[in-house]
């Protein structure tokens, strides 16, 4: 637990994983990433300090209809302005992206979205699935989830990536492990397809060599 240090794994963060989904926490500062990150965790809430560079678990989570676990490797990067243009390193591996939005922070709103809309349009994160947490849905002031998606543009992102918007609460984790159910079932729809395109790829290629 804690703030991860400069080391391989920060270079290289798919390296580790081997059959655990490899999944990145973003969103701005003081969205609640790290604390999505330790309800999920520890099922409790843990107080946190703003994180200057990662935190990093390994997480198993039951999978919905099944008596399957499933695990993810969560990195949880930080959020400030300066270390936005690190997210790149750790989402090059990625399975799968969780960004976290403050739903009270309406100031800021324009600025996740501007930082969201920056992460998915890179090539090597085409097609990877976003997991949308409107956090902090708890206070009464939040924003609404139509607002939410409005805000950020959701359906004006690429056609190719797919996502879903949560509506969660870190610190009572209410929420969390619904978006989760969600991801996972997007990220085993894009294997599903990556599969069945790589197959076509082969039997196309197998094809042209016929006699």
């Amino acid at each position: 637990m804690g703030n991860g240090s400069s080391d391989h794994h920060s270079l290289f963060p798919c390296l580790p994983s081997f059959q655990a989904l490899h999944i990145v926490i973003l969103g701005l500062d003081s969205a609640g990433k790290t604390t999505v990150l330790y309800r999920l965790r520890f099922n409790e809430f843990v107080n946190t300090v703003p994180t200057k560079g990662f935190n990093t678990e390994k997480i198993k989570v039951s999978v919905k209809g099944s008596r399957q676990t499933v695990s993810f490797h969560f990195w949880d990067v930080g959020g400030q302005e300066k270390l936005r243009p690190l997210w790149r390193s750790y989402t090059r591996c990625a399975d799968g992206i969780v960004f976290v939005v403050d739903s009270v922070d309406t100031d800021r709103i324009e600025e996740a979205k501007t930082e969201l809309h920056k992460i998915t349009r890179l090539a090597e994160n085409q097609g990877v699935p976003v997991l949308v947490v409107a956090n902090k849905q708890d206070l009464r002031n939040s924003l609404s989830l139509s607002d939410t998606e409005s805000l950020l543009a959701l359906g004006e992102l690429s056609s190719a990536t797919p996502w879903h918007l949560q509506p969660a609460c870190a610190i009572i984790g209410e929420g969390l492990q619904e978006g989760l159910q969600k991801l996972h079932a997007m990220i085993m729809k894009r294997r599903k397809t990556q599969r069945q395109q790589k197959k076509k790829r082969c039997c196309n290629k197998s094809g042209n060599y016929k006699v």
